[in-house]
């Protein structure tokens, strides 16, 4: 101490010779002034975010510029490869939730658990609007054990109440243990089936029992496909896992970006020539029962009243739409679920941005021809001119029609038919496709694209 105390005046008589003494001193303030704000004040000390937003006609805040959040938005849309794709239309997936003690960390406000809990709920959701055909199981990781929550199913509301009365963490992380409960169970999957793994990892480590390169090695024969979605840092067991099963491996920096990267797992991925064959796919169409009909639940094995579907070939009472059948193990669907999985195969086109109408040429074309290039032509609502900072404008690439954002995400994410190409002759003839399901109620054979 008493050395460091006679070089300190050396030094500064040293700097102030050099005139370097000012500069420090501004930088040590600086740095102080900086070490006494929070993380997320640090984050927010140059945005000055309440800037950005104004008060509208009706009272409420919205954004001063929309177009770069618009655009934004549609990033996941334009990525989508154009080309028609082959796709795993029915999905085995499991989703592996990491509740070990990392997943009390309080980086993602109010929790990492909470966070994840939400987003894995709107994931289920999402996951059975866009697979109606598909099943979907979840793992929980705490004190080194993989505890498997719920079973392969279609029943998107049963895996939420699940999850909800399990918000517990504690202990360690072990990706291989769960793994292997995984396996364990995709393992029978038929080979029409696709086989994935979703892991939402919190640690940083993993506690296994044994060699996890040979749970990854059994893995890759089995083609499961594994992705795993990290919330602190690159892991590199979980980056080799990743690439050797041919999945999608990434770190989540914010709470928006963490759903973003989970949700982009909702959509089937594209299959491989080596891990899919195509196959007939034996399908039942139940008969809904009346609601006063007694009968014996076999998935639940006790008797309930009114609802349920009927087996077309062993006439044994399920409670819900897809499932397999437990007792003759019939894969048992209805017509809409049929039917609304082939919109990807047959996905819309992206709609193209337009620019170069100004006010004058769209005030110009309200009442006549054109006036449909003043106002959405599905809401009827004005559209934005070019240049402005109220949203962009898009257009249809077949019918020539224009849309709003709104009106463009609706049609991609939920309704999957363009309205203009629908109500032209032209365009909704050649762009139609024949998907019929059988509502007779007998079992039928389905080709498995």
């Amino acid at each position: 101490m008493r050395r460091a105390s006679q070089t300190k005046p050396a030094a500064s008589a040293q700097a102030q010779k050099y005139g370097f003494e000012d500069d420090e001193d501004a930088e040590i303030e600086a740095e102080e002034a900086g070490n006494d704000l929070r993380a997320w004040e640090r984050e927010y000390e140059n945005d000055r975010s309440w800037e950005a937003i104004v008060e509208d006609e009706s009272g409420l805040l919205r954004p001063l510029d929309v177009t770069a959040a618009q655009r934004e938005r549609r990033r996941r849309q334009l990525e989508a490869p154009a080309a028609r794709v082959r796709r795993g239309m029915i999905r085995f997936l499991y989703l592996i939730v990491d509740f070990s003690n990392s997943a009390a960390e309080v980086d993602f406000k109010p929790s990492r658990m909470a966070v994840v809990a939400n987003v894995v709920e709107l994931f289920v959701r999402e996951f059975f609007d866009q697979n109606p055909l598909s099943h979907l199981g979840i793992i929980v990781i705490r004190n080194g054990l993989a505890n498997r929550l719920t079973e392969l199913s279609g029943s998107p509301e049963a895996h939420i109440a699940a999850l909800r009365s399990n918000m517990e963490c504690s202990g360690d992380a072990s990706i291989q243990n769960a793994l292997e409960a995984a396996r364990g169970s995709l393992s029978v999957i038929p080979s029409y089936g696709h086989r994935e793994v979703l892991l939402l990892c919190s640690s940083l480590c993993t506690v296994d029992p044994g060699d996890i390169m040979e749970t990854l090695e059994q893995c890759k024969k089995a083609k499961i496909r594994c992705s795993i979605i990290g919330l602190s840092a690159e892991v590199y067991i979980c980056r080799l896992l990743c690439e050797k099963t041919g999945g999608l491996y990434a770190v989540a920096l914010t709470e928006q970006h963490l759903r973003d990267l989970v949700l982009d797992h909702s959509p089937p991925p594209p299959a491989l020539a080596e891990t899919a064959s195509a196959n007939l796919v034996r399908m039942g169409f139940p008969q809904r029962q009346a609601e006063m009909s007694a009968a014996i639940c076999s998935c639940h094995r006790e008797l309930r009243l009114g609802g349920g579907y009927s087996c077309p070939r062993c006439k044994c009472r399920v409670c819900d739409l897809p499932t397999e059948c437990p007792i003759c193990n019939l894969t048992l669907v209805s017509s809409p679920h049929l039917a609304r999985s082939y919109h990807h195969l047959f996905p819309v086109p992206p709609f193209e941005e337009v620019s170069g109408i100004d006010s004058t040429s769209a005030s110009a074309n309200v009442g006549g021809a054109g006036g449909l290039h003043a106002a959405c032509f599905a809401c009827q609502q004005p559209l934005p001119v070019s240049g402005s900072s109220e949203g962009v404008r898009l257009m249809c690439t077949r019918c020539k029609q224009h849309f709003c954002f709104d009106c463009d995400f609706y049609i991609h994410e939920s309704l999957h038919n363009c309205p203009g190409c629908e109500c032209s002759p032209l365009t909704s003839s050649s762009s139609s496709s024949s998907v019929s399901g059988n509502p007779s109620g007998q079992a039928d054979d389905q080709r498995q694209h």
